[in-house]
């Protein structure tokens, strides 16, 4: 067991560091410091000395963070105000929100008596274990050290490996033949956006077509990386559960990006003082948290613009739920109905911001899909459309990853057990998706990486 351990984690390092081996020596001081601190914690538990471990911990996580990810766009801000400060390129290493984030939760939770698991290899497994290092999803230490410590963890199962080929499989395809497929659309119309002039129906499309590429390319990565997990006999958390079925803004939460919902929740929400001090103090938390979250997928004004707005989008939801939540008006299908769409167009809104390179090419998208533009009534690309509304249609209408595994694929996987005890047709399957795999890998026109590798 400890051996398996070992051994996943060295191969979690050497996977990092194979990307930039400089970046190696960031990824072990952060280790080491946080491992420190969570150890201090725990012995000093319920004296003031603890909390101070605590605190100095954070501040050095969130400097270093700080450093790396927001230095040039502070710069570049106090620069533009002529403010002078020394420009220093610094280069991004990847992956450190998500090895950033994961350890501060597990300082505050071992401050908070939570933890009692301190093996140095399971550590350093839970902070690089490689299918959530580069991109999440953002790991919880008690879904991950009990498997971890867990010997039969490391023996293989051919269910877990084929569920897990499925997994693959599905994530690759929503990558490589979905999310691929409309990225050259969203592209093509937020660079018309950037030079200034787009008609209406461009701007739609484009928006459109990346609300459809961002989805199918983060979620695809999470179940890549769920389904890599599997073949080591590990279960990660699930990061999507259809958001885009989400009826509103506070279930489309529940439903995009799980973990960092989780943590923004459990770790800034509630430590901000949550709704535990009234109303207003209830929106101002929800405004800082996605304020905070925005900033934290990327240092440019796009980014806090995009999280001020579902910061107000959540206290908009709030408010109605609070105003209108029990009518029966409120719970009717043309209400539902319109509560989607209202959602879905926020949602948008909210991806312009995201996508676009500056304010201005987000407002010049917006004015255009507003119709404030000289082409207001051009139909646009029908066969574009025609792909942006079928993958529309796949996401709101068909069941997700995770609902197929658990209804169709593992109940066959049993039945081909019950039939064949010797596994054969586990075997069979397992090559046939892998067949499939291989196929659309070699499909893929270039080397598209994915988009949360920037976070």
């Amino acid at each position: 067991m400890k051996a398996a351990a070992a051994w996943l984690a060295a191969m979690s390092f050497f996977f990092y560091g194979y990307w930039a081996p400089a970046f190696l020596l960031l990824l072990f001081a952060s280790i080491a410091i946080n491992y420190a601190g969570g150890i201090g914690i725990y012995r000093n538990l319920g004296t003031p000395r603890a909390k101070l471990v605590l605190v100095t911990c954070i501040v050095v996580d969130l400097a270093l963070l700080g450093y790396f990810k927001y230095y040039n766009f502070f710069a570049d801000t106090l620069n533009s105000v002529a403010v002078p400060v020394p420009i220093l390129n610094v280069i991004l290493p990847i992956g450190i929100s998500f090895y950033t984030f994961t350890q501060i939760a597990f300082l505050v939770d071992t401050c908070q008596g939570k933890v009692k698991e301190f093996r140095p290899v399971h550590y350093a497994l839970f902070v690089t274990y490689f299918p959530h290092l580069i991109a999440g999803p953002i790991l919880h230490h008690s879904e991950m050290m009990p498997q971890f410590a867990d010997p039969a963890t490391y023996r293989p199962r051919l269910r877990t490996m084929a569920i897990g080929v499925a997994f693959l499989a599905m994530g690759m395809a929503k990558k490589v033949l979905l999310a691929d497929s409309v990225s050259g659309i969203a592209d093509t119309a937020f660079t018309a956006a950037g030079h200034g002039s787009i008609g209406m129906a461009h701007a739609w499309e484009g928006a459109l077509a990346y609300t459809m590429q961002i989805y199918y390319d983060f979620s695809g990565y999470s179940d890549m990386a769920v389904g890599v997990s599997l073949l080591f006999g590990i279960q990660l958390p699930f990061n999507f559960d259809s958001p885009y079925k989400a009826r509103n803004i506070i279930e489309f939460w529940r439903r995009w990006h799980m973990t960092l919902s989780r943590f923004l929740r459990d770790y800034l929400y509630i430590a901000l003082g949550g709704n535990r001090r009234g109303h207003f103090r209830r929106y101002v938390n929800l405004f800082l948290t996605m304020l905070l979250g925005g900033l934290w997928h990327g240092a440019a004004w796009t980014f806090v613009i995009w999280g001020a707005l579902h910061g107000i989008y959540l206290i908009i939801n709030h408010g109605w739920q609070k105003l209108a939540g029990r009518s029966p008006i409120a719970k009717s299908g043309v209400a539902i109905g319109a509560g989607w769409i209202v959602t879905m167009v926020a949602v948008i809104v909210g991806w312009v911001f995201f996508r676009a390179v500056s304010v201005a090419e987000a407002m010049t998208m917006l004015r255009a899909m507003a119709g404030h533009t000289t082409d207001a009534l051009a139909i646009g690309n029908a066969a574009n459309w025609t792909l942006i509304l079928t993958l529309g249609l796949i996401a709101v209408m068909l069941p997700n990853s995770q609902h197929l595994v658990s209804t169709r694929i593992a109940p066959a996987v049993d039945r081909s057990i019950a039939r064949r005890g010797d596994g054969v047709m586990i075997g069979i399957a397992f090559t046939v998706i892998f067949i499939v795999w291989l196929a659309m890998v070699m499909a893929s026109r270039a080397n598209s990486a994915f988009i949360y590798f920037n976070f």
